[in-house]
């Protein structure tokens, strides 16, 4: 089992950049492919970018890419996302996951096992 903590959310303007991070509990954090994840009001969690448990592979939302860059530090449990040129559309509680097993249906919330609480990402003009 692993637990996840979201951090580095806020407020900025738009085309600022934001980095979040994920920490993860436990001692088998390179066993996990992770993802992250984000819901607007009133719409559903959609994809926004997955990186493979040894990080070689990627995967992006076609929203995001270009500007945003999923990495991972296995040695320290995190994994990270580096949001660049902020748009409005940008703006949601974005939530870091972990899936156990294959580098398959990373794309979709429910193959994933583990969530953290999420974190608020708001860019305004």
């Amino acid at each position: 089992q692993v637990q996840l903590v979201e951090s580095g959310g806020g407020l900025v303007q738009t085309g600022a950049s934001l980095r979040l991070s994920c920490a993860a509990s436990g001692r088998t954090f390179s066993m996990y492919n992770m993802g992250w994840f984000r819901q607007a009001p009133g719409k559903e969690r959609e994809f926004v970018a997955a990186i493979s448990r040894s990080g070689d592979m990627t995967s992006y939302a076609d929203s995001v890419k270009g500007r945003f860059v999923i990495s991972r530090d296995n040695a320290k449990n995190t994994v990270y996302l580096q949001m660049n040129s902020l748009r409005t559309e940008d703006t949601a509680v974005y939530y870091c996951a972990a899936r156990s097993g294959l580098w398959f249906s990373v794309k979709t919330a429910s193959a994933f096992n583990y969530w953290g609480q999420g974190t608020q990402v708001t860019a305004s003009s």
